[in-house]
């Protein structure tokens, strides 16, 4: 089975382009689903994912100063 993503930009075309693909025999099924994540929820998304990035590794501020002197020279 081969799955094909399409972006359309207004709603009602959306809905009338799954509707015609409904209709044709070999497509075995379609679904919908809208971008609600907007604003303040994908930044806390972009946030939260990238929790435990730094465990269990020694960072602090004084270790990435000397880090990035020593790449200057």
């Amino acid at each position: 089975m081969e799955k094909i993503v399409i972006q359309v930009k207004d709603k009602k075309k959306a809905q009338a382009l799954k509707n015609f693909l409904q209709t044709l025999d070999f497509v075995e099924s379609v679904t919908q689903s809208g971008n609600r994540r907007k604003g303040r929820q994908v930044k806390y998304a972009d946030f939260f994912s990238m929790a435990g990035l730094w465990a269990g590794r020694d960072i602090s501020q004084e270790s990435i100063r000397k880090e990035a002197c020593s790449q200057r020279t």
